[in-house]
């Protein structure tokens, strides 16, 4: 998914809107340009190379201590320079890993966008990670009380591949109409019915 433009961000804002006039829930949705830096991957992946360099060297060469050492260190510091790149250093970064930050970003935005405060609990995060190619959805304990179990993991991928199609506005927009049907169908709107939370997309830019 290439980064939001501003046209997009208003679509997607636009289809938040539309989906909360039919509900007293709240749906924020955040993209991230990355859920993290990575900056400790190059030095991991150097520094494992660079500790297996010696070993050839002291079993198969009369070579000088000094000399091993010295190579070493400049196999490490060649490493580090061609896995600095942002778009390389990605690459190196376990799934796992990746998965688990994005995870924990959503987490972190869930709190940090107030979506724990909304009345009757009825607040739905969506969060994308454009560097890790994730999709999360949190949904607070009142909404996601009673929705089948797995909603949220079928509207994650359903826009997951659309995002692997090119069309990720297009899968932001109808993960939102979903999430938005849901709400109305638990949630309609009450006599006092306050937009609680922004409905504009929030960019993180790192």
């Amino acid at each position: 998914m290439n980064f939001i433009s501003a046209k997009d961000a208003e679509r997607i804002s636009a289809a938040i809107t539309d989906a909360e006039r039919a509900t007293s829930g709240e749906i924020v949705a955040v993209v991230a340009e990355q859920s993290s830096r990575y900056q400790h991957i190059p030095f991991m992946w150097a520094a494992l190379l660079a500790l297996i360099i010696p070993w050839p060297l002291i079993h198969f060469t009369w070579m000088n201590v000094q000399w091993i050492f010295l190579i070493q260190l400049l196999v490490f510091l060649a490493l580090l320079v061609l896995a600095w790149p942002a778009k390389v250093r990605m690459a190196l970064v376990p799934k796992s890993i990746a998965n688990a930050n994005a995870r924990r970003r959503a987490s972190e935005q869930f709190l940090a966008q107030n979506l724990h405060t909304t009345t009757g609990r009825t607040g739905v995060l969506i969060f994308v990670s454009t560097a890790e190619q994730r999709v999360e959805i949190i949904a607070d304990s009142g909404i996601d009380a009673k929705v089948p179990k797995g909603t949220w993991q079928n509207i994650v991928d359903d826009f997951t591949r659309e995002i692997g199609e090119g069309r990720a506005v297009d899968g932001f927009v109808h993960a939102i109409e979903r999430i938005g049907r849901h709400l109305a169908q638990h949630f309609p709107p009450g006599s006092r019915d306050p937009n609680e939370l922004s409905d504009h997309l929030i960019v993180l830019r790192n």
